[in-house]
């Protein structure tokens, strides 16, 4: 797949501000500080169409990126970060569920963990939510380019023994600097978006 075009089409709060051309949608979830940003420019071949902060929690609505006229994108509020509080923190978990709860476009959840650590918590946490919608799943395990040759192995084991994905669901290694993963993931996207066209 060749990206084209690439635009933040949509910025939501609420259900009524969602999209309704049916256009395949796919889900981007993650901590605050997994590099989802930078995910989001790789993938699409662009230097600063997602702004990159070094302070994490900046994404605070439902950003939907309007892809070769054929898909979506959508950015949500990252999880686990301490100086977001409590009410925010809720509000953001709402704004989530009342996406997923009825949105038949949602094609596949891109759920980003950090590949140089254990999966956390937070991480376990959100992967059970998205099986409780039975949503189908890709682990991308960012920041590979900062784990070393020798511990790659032991990396993916760690996060797979972590995870305990359920069938049909799959982990991809990922980085923003070397592009790693990048073709596969767009391979799949394709894949999914044609098969919604037949």
């Amino acid at each position: 797949m060749i990206i084209k075009d690439a635009n933040l089409d949509i910025i939501a709060t609420r259900r009524s501000q969602y999209p309704d051309d049916g256009k395949p949608e796919f889900l981007l979830v993650g901590r605050s500080n997994v590099g989802k940003s930078s995910f989001i420019n790789a993938l699409l071949g662009r230097k600063n169409l997602a702004y990159t902060s070094s302070k994490p929690g900046k994404t605070q609505t439902l950003n939907f990126y309007g892809i070769n006229d054929s898909f979506y994108l959508i950015d949500v509020p990252g999880y686990g970060y301490a100086s977001v509080d409590k009410k925010t923190q809720a509000k953001f978990g709402m704004m989530i569920e009342e996406y997923l709860e009825k949105r038949t476009a949602l094609k596949r959840v891109f759920m980003l963990v950090d590949f140089r650590h254990k999966p956390t918590e937070d991480d376990l946490l959100m992967y059970n939510f998205l099986k409780y919608y039975n949503l189908p799943v890709t682990v991308v395990a960012t920041k590979a380019d900062k784990v070393g040759g020798s511990k790659k192995q032991k990396n993916l084991k760690m996060v797979l023994d972590t995870m305990d994905l359920v069938v049909g669901d799959d982990l991809v290694v990922f980085s923003s600097i070397t592009k790693l993963g990048v073709k596969e993931l767009l391979a799949k996207i394709e894949s999914l978006v044609s098969e919604d066209v037949i």
